[in-house]
């Protein structure tokens, strides 16, 4: 009973920041599965993750597609071509000893931060459409995203919002929206390439994401109330990511 509202309260926190902040958030999922819900195995909290991932995705997908604010085609071919490096990913994932791949989550947490500290204003093309040039700027760098997705077990929002905006110019808005696209088939491809080797927790997974939800409601009410102090809310998550980072190289490199 203890583990199940640990899982729900984790999955909460991990909705609440991408509710109240937009992106970033699902990359805590991972430490929070491993040392608060306390599943101990990094391979089985990346798999119960991406399941969660992909879900909570899914579902903040149907309501930016209600705004009008995806651009489908090329989201569906950045998101084609990552599924296959999500796959890819996965399986690289799973033949890394868990102790190595805590402490490249760890390196990867560190990017997410980074990336949370600089983002840019809403500017580029609102007009955005695929074309062969588009695409052949979109399908390798969806390629490269996934991988990095896939190992991880990651949304890979942070990698997928500049990718899209590199690629075609659309607006942040837009990318943000287009990114869950991604998102959802990063996250189910991961998932289910976990879910064949047997290293997902589906109780766990289900339970994350019901918290998810909640917190993520409570989050974008927060969000719109605390719109003018975004810039300020980005740091102070950052810092949290960095803090959780660190200590996460420092069990890796501690236990033998």
């Amino acid at each position: 009973m203890l583990i199940d509202i640990l899982a729900i309260l984790s999955g909460s926190v991990v909705g609440f920041f991408l509710g109240l902040l937009g992106g970033g958030g699902s990359i805590m999922a991972v430490p929070l599965l491993l040392y608060v819900v306390g599943i101990g195995d990094a391979h089985l909290a990346i798999g119960t993750s991406a399941v969660a991932v992909a879900a909570s995705a899914a579902l903040n997908l149907a309501l930016h597609a209600k705004r009008g604010t995806v651009k489908w085609p090329c989201a569906i071919a950045f998101a084609v071509s990552g599924s296959i490096g999500a796959l890819l990913g996965a399986a690289l994932g799973k033949a890394i000893d868990g102790q190595k791949l805590i402490l490249a989550f760890a390196a990867a947490m560190v990017g997410v931060g980074i990336s949370m500290l600089i983002r840019k204003s809403d500017e580029g093309n609102t007009d955005v459409h695929i074309s062969p040039k588009l695409a052949i700027r979109l399908i390798p760098t969806g390629l490269v995203t996934g991988v990095a997705s896939g190992f991880f077990g990651i949304g890979g929002g942070f990698l997928i919002v500049p990718g899209l905006i590199g690629a075609t110019n659309m607006t942040m808005l837009n990318a943000i929206g287009s990114s869950l696209v991604a998102v959802t088939a990063f996250g189910a491809a991961t998932a289910a390439s976990y879910a064949f080797s047997g290293l997902v927790i589906w109780k766990l997974a289900l339970l994350f994401t019901v918290g998810g939800a909640m917190g993520g409601a409570l989050g974008q009410v927060m969000g719109r109330k605390l719109a003018v102090k975004k810039g300020v809310l980005n740091k102070v998550f950052a810092a949290l990511i960095f803090v959780t980072a660190i200590y996460m190289a420092a069990q890796s490199l501690l236990v033998p």
